[in-house]
Parts: C-alpha cells; structure tokens; sequence
C-alpha cells in the first residue's frame, strides 16, 4: 500500500490544504514555512502556487478612550463607531527540489512567510491608533536533507538557512487638523520601515515508504532585524521627516507533522506548531542618532499554537481529494482582534501524467469574538487609545498550484 499510496497526488493536497488553512494563522504570519517539497519523489521537482484570503473583520461600539491627545481635549467618538478592519490578500510561493545524489536532496524555494494589512480608514473612531497598517515580508531559502536507511525505513536529517526581507508602514491621526487650525493638512502621520536578517532551521524526519508513513520535526530559528530603518514623516502635522531606527525579532517555530495510510488510497494527517509570537510586543523606534524614542509599533502579543488534522483520499490515477480542520490559538490578549480561528479546508488534485500535477484547495475561516482595550502586558500599557468589541466573522480563501516533475 506504501508505495501505491506515495505516488498519489492526495500527499501534495496535504500541503495545499495546510497552506490555505495557514494562511489565516495568527501574529504576523501569512505563508508560514513550508519545505514539505523536500520529500517528493522525483529527481527535480517544480512547485508554484499561489493562495487568495480575503477576511472580513468588523470592529464595533469602537469608543476613542483618550481625548487629550486631540487638541483641546477633543474626542472622535462622534465618527462611526463601526469599520470593516481587514484588507484581502495573496501569498505566492515557489520551489525546485533536486536530488544531488543517493540520499542527498536539497529545496530552494520563496516565499512570504510574514504579513499584515488592515485599512479601517480615517473615518471612524479609532483613526488615532490606525488608519492604515501594511508589513510584506520575503523569504529565500535553502533546505537540503540527508537520508539514510534505519529499521523498516529510513531517518532524513534536515538543516538549512534563509534571507528574509521585511518592510511595512504605519498611518494613524496624530492629531485633529480641523481643531489644530492645520488648514489644509490632515493631520496624519506614517511611519515608513525596512529591515532584513537571517535564520536557520533544523530538523529530522522518519519515512516508512511501504505504509505512506512520515513523521517530521523541524524547528525554524528567530530572524533578528538589529538594524531597521525608516521615516516618521509628520508634514501632515505641520512638522518633518525624521529618520527614525528600531530593532525586532521575527519568531521562532517549532512543527511536528504526521501522516500514515489508513487503509488502500487513504491517508490520514495532522501537524502541531508552536510560534513564538510574544517575543513582538512594542517594536520602538528612536531618532537616528539619539536614544529618543517617538513612536512604536504595539502589538502586544502572546504565543502562537496551530492544530491541524485532516485525511486524504485518492479516487483513481488522476484525481484526489482531501480535506482539514485547524484550530490556530489567537495571540491577542485583549488588544487587537486576532482571536482563535477555526478554518476547514478541502481540496481537490488532478494528475494528467505522472509528472504534471495541479491542485486548487478552499478554505472557509471562523473568526471568533472578541474585544480590544487598556490592557497592561509584562508591564506595558496597551490600547489605552481605543476600545472596541468585534463578533464572530468569516474569511475565505482559494489557492492554487502546480507541480512539475523532470
């Protein structure tokens, strides 16, 4: 059954399924890490895919909690106490696998790991804390693995490295233009950053081929961005464009996935990350040239868990189907609206030959309730700025992929 079940296209639904589950993960995570194109059978292997989330988050009763910070100790609660928060999106992802050797295979592949965007706007209530947020992020990786026979199958030991490129800006109303005499201005400040850094990751895996069995381990070190750059420009407030400078840690992570045949053309899986999100709480940022900080990214946010599990099923030579459900834990503690996301995924794969495969995957993402507000995590003060509630909402998403073999 083992190797009639590894030749089926429902182990490549496993990664279409988990990566349009976890694109809805929480923190700042997008794509995540994938190198499950490490393990194809063939020589070389392309992969290209790409996933669409398009979340539909609303804020409610949001009240503006601090008025001295609007001049004359104005408030902007008489804006709309209401907004769609949430912007859609696409995450693209490619890799070549190649076997160097017996045993030897390396992964070169891109990806977005790390991202965000929410646009509520300048017309509501909570404009002093965001109008706009966007983070992109890019990742170039290097994976390569050595496998070697042990018992019944075989050991994979993994090691690897990657660049990654972060960006992203800011925009919030720092002050009220009508009641500052600002004329013309809007009285909107942004700030502007970039950074880049470096990361590892190592791991191990255990294959018996004849029962479509693997089980991997695979931890992916932190990126430290020491060096970010950027601009606070404030012309908008009737000031200038400082140079600005600040440091951050991308998180580390920790996966196990499993996966074994459960009877002819059925695959069972499931996977369990960690994702080190509370080292992101208040990224600050100071002048260039001086230790005097004028404003910070707040985030304020707790680990991340992710739990997925799901089975696949081939239907003949050239179709297969599968299908998912992920719990990932929310990594907001009452600030922000990233609460716990339930997704339930499906896909379908199609094989014409046995080195063309294309897949298209569908999830549907329960976002469930929550509030924001003043809260003080290790110490730190958040959200004293807004209040708001959100209720239980949905996101969908659609992704698609090819796989070519030669």
């Amino acid at each position: 059954m083992a190797n009639h079940l590894m030749k089926t296209t429902a182990l490549g639904l496993i990664a279409a399924c988990a990566f349009v589950g976890g694109a809805q993960a929480g923190g700042l995570e997008r794509g995540g890490y994938n190198i499950d194109l490490l393990f194809d059978p063939g020589q070389y292997t392309f992969e290209s895919g790409v996933v669409y989330v398009a979340p539909d988050r609303t804020l409610k009763n949001v009240r503006d909690t601090d008025a001295t910070s609007q001049p004359g100790g104005l408030s902007l609660n008489a804006r709309p106490n209401s907004v769609d928060e949430t912007e859609s999106y696409f995450v693209p992802r490619v890799g070549l696998k190649a076997t160097l050797t017996e045993g030897v295979e390396c992964l070169a592949d891109y990806s977005q790991p790390w991202g965000a965007h929410t646009k509520p706007g300048s017309n509501w209530a909570g404009a002093n804390q965001n109008i706009e947020t966007k983070v992109n992020s890019h990742n170039y990786g290097l994976t390569c693995s050595y496998r070697f026979d042990l018992g019944p199958g075989q050991v994979r030991i993994i090691g690897g490295g990657f660049y990654q490129q972060v960006d992203g800006f800011k925009e919030r109303l720092v002050i009220d233009p009508v009641a500052a005499g600002l004329g013309s201005l809007t009285g909107v400040g942004r700030l502007d950053l970039e950074g880049d850094g470096y990361g590892f990751r190592v791991g191990a895996a255990y294959e018996i081929p004849e029962y479509a069995l693997r089980a991997s381990l695979v931890y992916n070190s932190q990126v430290k961005l020491d060096d970010i750059t950027g601009t606070l420009d404030l012309r908008q407030v009737g000031q200038t464009v400082e140079n600005v400078y600040g440091s951050a840690e991308m998180p580390d992570s920790l996966e196990l996935k499993l996966q074994s045949g459960i009877a002819p053309d059925w695959l069972a899986f499931g996977s369990v990350k960690w994702t080190d999100w509370s080292q992101l709480q208040k990224v600050r940022f100071y002048r260039v040239g001086t230790t005097t900080e004028r404003t910070s990214l707040d985030l304020g946010y707790r680990d991340g868990w992710t739990v997925s599990g799901g089975i696949g099923h081939k239907l003949n030579d050239q179709w297969s189907v599968a299908g998912s459900v992920t719990w990932d834990r929310g990594t907001s503690q009452g600030f922000g609206a990233q609460s716990d996301t339930w997704t339930f995924g499906t896909g379908v794969s199609y094989t014409p030959t046995d080195n063309v495969e294309f897949r298209l995957a569908g999830a549907l993402s329960i976002l469930t309730s929550g509030s924001s507000g003043a809260v003080t995590i290790d110490g730190e003060s958040y959200g004293s700025d807004v209040s708001y509630d959100y209720g239980t909402d949905l996101a969908a998403a659609v992704s698609t992929s090819l796989k070519v073999r030669f």
